[in-house]
């Protein structure tokens, strides 16, 4: 009980911190921002509401299928997972403690199994938003005719591919391991996953971040945003790829996509407060409220029995 108490008090101090001391954007102003909006009428934030519920309900689900593969979970179950371990690691490096917070609720013989299923979620997530963040990024270098530094990126490819080539060759050697994870077992794990699993997991993640993504978007409609539909998305997917790839606590991750949004949307000329409070709101919206929840199902936690077995060996 100390440690779920102790979790819950750390989840809610960061909450309350990065609320309260945003250097960006101060709670006083982001209510201002809300006021002169259009947010405040019961429709609007029914729908808000209703649009965070579907992606967290396409998570939840996504998590059920991934865990499926070898044994039956219950929706209440892996709601219990998905965001007790959001609530559990909040503060942690690109919520790295997600892993280790879901292993929990199953067997210790199950756990690696666990953690390599957690990853192809987080990677068919990662690969969604990098496929929409490279088609939305030549839309926005071709709308804008910007150019790029060739020379550099060059520079930058052929550094990848030496990288690359590298870890095929260490791979092969098993010379990388990480508790007992090597690259080639990671690899070997996920072969061993049946591809309709792969498919649904990739089409549980394009869903989700097209949920998401347009949330954003509905949320600049009401502060102002008076541009075409696919020059504004173009440049939410771009924020979402570059930020994605940033490593950061999680903690930052609210300012970081509100300096990445500002200089993106800087060249729609749309106010920087506006932008700041609906990257505030999207935080708020889809990790603070959702980790409220999560506390319930970190303060219910206990350990699996230890006879339980899979349903599927």
């Amino acid at each position: 009980m100390t440690i779920k108490v102790a979790i819950l008090i750390g989840a809610a101090y960061f909450i309350y911190d990065k609320l309260t001391n945003n250097s960006q954007l101060n709670v006083d102003t982001l209510w201002a921002q809300i006021k002169v909006s259009q947010l405040l009428h019961a429709s609007n934030i029914g729908m808000l509401i209703f649009i965070s519920s579907m992606n967290w309900f396409v998570e939840i689900v996504k998590w059920q299928t991934l865990v499926r593969s070898f044994k039956e979970i219950s929706l209440w179950e892996s709601t219990a997972h998905t965001l007790g371990g959001l609530t559990a690691s909040l503060f942690t490096p690109n919520r790295i403690g997600e892993y280790g917070a879901k292993a929990l609720y199953f067997q210790k013989s199950e756990r690696k199994r666990v953690v390599g299923l957690n990853f192809l979620g987080n990677f068919a997530q990662l690969l969604a938003t990098i496929f929409f963040g490279v088609l939305g990024g030549l839309f926005f270098m071709i709308h804008f005719e910007l150019t790029l530094p060739w020379t550099k990126l060059w520079q930058i490819l052929f550094l990848l591919i030496i990288i690359t080539i590298l870890l095929i060759l260490i791979t092969k050697q098993k010379i990388i391991q990480i508790n007992g994870f090597s690259w080639e077992r990671i690899r070997d794990f996920a072969r061993n996953v049946s591809g309709g699993i792969h498919t649904k997991n990739s089409i549980y993640a394009i869903l989700r971040y097209l949920i998401f993504s347009h949330q954003f978007y509905f949320l600049l409609l009401f502060f102002g945003l008076h541009t075409s539909y696919f020059l504004a998305m173009s440049i939410i997917s771009v924020m979402y790829l570059i930020t994605s790839l940033i490593p950061m606590l999680f903690i930052f991750d609210v300012v970081v996509k509100g300096s990445v949004a500002v200089w993106l949307f800087g060249y729609l000329g749309l106010p920087q407060l506006s932008i700041l409070t609906v990257v505030s709101l999207m935080w708020i919206l889809n990790f603070v409220f959702p980790s409220i929840v999560g506390s319930y199902f970190v303060l219910r936690f206990s350990m699996p029995a230890t006879n339980e077995k899979s349903v599927i060996s």
